[in-house]
């Protein structure tokens, strides 16, 4: 198996877990960053592989996003090629073909919380803190989150974090829209595992098509997806796992997925 820098993956039946292992707070760097874009990579190139969970290691953080060490000395170059690393990494998480889920277990901060909004559901623990405080040292988000953040919670709520430096507990993370379910503490897991068990059940071929479907509301108007979406739907006649799909619900039994198919875009 591949050594990703500071990621841990265990890879169980169709289920991929990535474990975010940099002590003490999982910070980001101009390694770990590259690796987890070719982690993301070689899944999507794994036709077992339906869904991907992401978690720190320990209970304390999630990930407290990059080493403010690397900014210390305004090197511009630096910014440039770390920023273009943070890009190209979360934006190959969100593009994941499969279900990304993040487990916030503990504070997710600037880059971290980044890491979070690349994915397509977010369980927080009941202690977990999350901000994106970067303009408070001079600096904004530019992983995704000036464009992420407000797609979940609105426009009002997006300037209150990032304009106000504003940090939110787990609840007031649920209340907002910016996790999708609050689970005890060191529970986090656990709940995402069942998750990704219920997705893995889905065809992953559709699940694949509809996740693009779903995103490209962010950025297409209306009539232009309905379009997609209607070709989308004759698309997957050209699959065995639309007919197995069908098949397997009139015989009343399990699909048994073969998850082979061009993407849609």
């Amino acid at each position: 198996m591949t050594d990703y820098t500071n990621l841990n993956l265990a890879i169980d039946g169709h289920i991929a877990t990535v474990t975010l292992n940099n002590p003490p707070a999982h910070t980001w760097t101009m390694d770990s960053l590259p690796a987890l874009k070719q982690l993301v990579t070689d899944l999507n190139a794994n036709d077992e592989v339906y869904a991907l969970i992401i978690h720190g290691d320990g209970e304390k953080f999630f990930s407290a996003g990059a080493d403010l060490n690397n900014f210390s000395d305004g090197d511009k170059g630096r910014a440039i090629s770390m920023a273009i690393a943070f890009g190209e990494a979360f934006e190959a998480l969100s593009a994941y073909r499969g279900v990304s889920i993040a487990v916030i277990n503990g504070y997710a901060m600037g880059g971290g919380l980044e890491c979070a909004l690349a994915c397509d559901i977010r369980i927080a623990e009941a202690h977990a803190q999350m901000a994106l405080p970067e303009t408070g040292v001079g600096l904004l988000p530019c992983a995704g989150g000036t464009q992420n953040l407000p797609m979940l919670v609105g426009e009002g709520w997006a300037k209150r974090m990032i304009l106000c430096g504003e940090r939110v507990d787990a609840e007031t993370a649920l209340r907002i829209g910016l996790v999708e379910e609050v689970v005890d503490k060191g529970a986090g897991l656990q709940a995402a595992q069942a998750l990704a068990k219920k997705a893995a059940k889905q065809s992953p071929v559709a699940v694949s098509y509809s996740k693009a479907l779903i995103q490209a509301a962010r950025y297409n108007p209306p009539a232009q997806n309905l379009i997609h979406e209607r070709e989308a739907f004759v698309k997957l006649f050209d699959t065995e796992d639309q007919r197995e799909g069908v098949q397997a619900f009139l015989e009343k039994r399990q699909p048994t997925w073969q998850n082979k198919c061009p993407r849609l875009y």
